[in-house]
């Protein structure tokens, strides 16, 4: 396992729709709805979250993940099943062993009855970065779904994981047939009365999944897999990760941006999910200790931070990679830089990074897997925007907002990053650089609308047609301060609004309207000379 846009074609789901016509008929519909039609079924903030501790298979040092001692009797996450080199439908453990050879060579099968005999569960995970994921070579679509059944029958699980980066993540081809295959063996097996829960596990960087991962998840959405969730590899972040901002903390962007990608994929398939839900739907794999990029470590420290926050949060799921190295580099391993599948690379003494990140995840694989995947509407009455109850403005598809202006929509708030008009805030993109809005949060209980500062006549020179203005000059134009960006006489600060880029003004900032309210109130009130200052 390693770390390494939104496609156009949007539309309206199905919950706007009724949204904007329950708005443009003034609730008359309403009366109308039953109550019952807004009241989801069971939801997935119900499950229990799950620890699962990834272990490779093959790596040297053999690792005893059947020995209460090394694992602790923990679910794992065995790994990785890939693609025969030279016969693409059959499946191995990274090419060294086929199923039959992993039983006597690795004695595997008899090392997982001793970890059901423990009462631990199994997940088996499927590509990594190595080598060929099934899907990836094996063309024929029957033959796949045999391929991905053998092993599942073999192992008994109702888990999988499909680790899907490097060149099986950039194949769009294999993507598609990969979720064909996946929703075929799913549904006949749900049929069959048998669970199959599907987790996709991605790379990611702090700004959220690649453009390729959202494509492997709208793709298994779109062939109707009911995806249990996606779990990101939070690690080998390189240049996306920002100097001097710790693991834990790239760690948990990674994960916010994950979240509303997530949200705007499902509402994209038009299935409403609560923000519970889609947490739940969410895991984490951070690289422990040393990562492969040689100046990222996730310490014990980073290890506890993400964890209270991924409890806090509600995440589904919590792994790591991996419990082959989920102890202490000895002496004779000099070069900690160089990452090891035997240890960690990092000074942990006798503790596991695996007690840290397992705490409050006290779910089980098997208990987890037969969660279905249920709708949950929510009620459009909740989200229609009252001015007398808004702090902000609500949006308006005519007005022009400036960098720091604050609206209201659909009861949330949302800040400008910069100049918008005519871009809803809520606009499903999956990347926030293609939006000019940042969603700050909801409309709390309670508030009022508050009063967009201007700053009062004499500050600045109100705006004269007639006269010249060179660069760095401010003027006055309604009550807002422009600034001019080059020499100019009679073009309107109103222009600003049609087109920004050609007008010779540019707004203040409303922090700098603030800051300079703030030191109007603080400086005295010089009077005229010869009279008494006032107030």
């Amino acid at each position: 396992m390693h770390a390494i846009l939104w496609r156009d074609g949007r539309r309206l789901s199905s919950f706007r729709a009724i949204l904007a016509l329950l708005m443009t008929s003034a609730l008359g519909l309403w009366g109308y709805i039953s109550v019952q039609n807004w009241a989801g079924a069971a939801s997935l903030e119900d499950r229990d979250p799950w620890f699962a501790g990834y272990v490779d298979a093959t790596a040297t040092p053999v690792f005893a993940f059947e020995d209460v001692d090394a694992a602790g009797a923990r679910d794992i996450v065995l790994s990785f099943i890939v693609a025969d080199p030279q016969e693409p439908c059959t499946p191995t453990w990274g090419t060294a062993y086929d199923l039959e050879e992993a039983a006597v060579e690795l004695d595997l099968d008899r090392r997982l009855a001793r970890l059901e005999q423990l009462g631990a569960d199994l997940a088996i995970s499927f590509g990594g970065l190595l080598n060929d994921e099934l899907a990836t070579v094996c063309t024929n679509p029957a033959e796949l779904v045999r391929s991905y059944d053998t092993v599942i029958e073999r192992y008994d699980v109702t888990t999988i994981d499909l680790d899907i980066e490097g060149e099986n993540l950039t194949d769009s081809v294999a993507g598609q047939r990969r979720a064909e295959a996946i929703a075929t063996l799913q549904e006949r097996r749900r049929d069959a009365g048998e669970d199959l829960a599907v987790w996709l596990t991605l790379p990611v960087a702090p700004f959220g999944l690649t453009e390729d991962g959202t494509t492997a998840v709208q793709q298994m959405i779109e062939a109707g897999v009911d995806v249990a969730g996606i779990n990101v590899m939070t690690m080998n972040y390189n240049d996306s990760k920002e100097q001097g901002e710790s693991m834990a903390d790239a760690s948990i962007r990674a994960l916010q941006a994950t979240h509303r990608q997530l949200r705007i994929m499902y509402e994209l398939a038009d299935i409403e999910l609560s923000d519970a839900t889609l947490w739940r739907k969410i895991g984490a794999t951070p690289m422990i200790g040393q990562n492969d990029v040689v100046d990222e470590v996730f310490t014990l420290k980073d290890a506890e931070a993400l964890h209270d926050w991924a409890v806090e949060k509600g995440l589904g799921r919590m792994s790591m990679w991996s419990l082959n190295r989920d102890v202490q580099c000895g002496p004779n391993y000099v070069d900690l830089s160089r990452v090891s599948d035997a240890c960690s690379g990092f000074p942990q003494g006798d503790v596991r990074y695996a007690d840290i990140l397992a705490e409050g995840f006290a779910g089980r694989l098997d208990a987890s897997a037969g969660i279905v995947t249920t709708p949950e509407p929510r009620d459009p009455a909740d989200f229609i925007d009252d001015p007398d109850t808004s702090p902000y403005p609500i949006w308006n598809e005519e007005a022009s907002y400036l960098a720091g202006s604050k609206v209201v929509w659909y009861r949330n708030v949302y800040e400008a990053k910069w100049w918008t008009r005519g871009e809803i805030p809520d606009n499903p993109v999956l990347n926030e650089w293609e939006t000019p809005w940042v969603l700050v949060g909801p409309v709390l209980d309670g508030e009022k609308p508050r009063e967009i500062p201007t700053l009062p006549y004499g500050v600045y020179p109100e705006w004269d047609g007639t006269v010249i203005y060179d660069k760095g000059e401010r003027i006055l134009f309604d009550g807002m301060p422009y600034e001019s960006k080059w020499w100019n006489q009679g073009d309107s600060p109103e222009a600003y609004a049609a087109d920004p880029d050609s007008s010779p003004w540019t707004p203040v900032r409303l922090e700098e309207i603030q800051e300079i309210l703030i030191e109007l109130e603080e400086t005295p009130a010089v009077a005229p000379s010869g009279e008494e200052p006032t107030g």
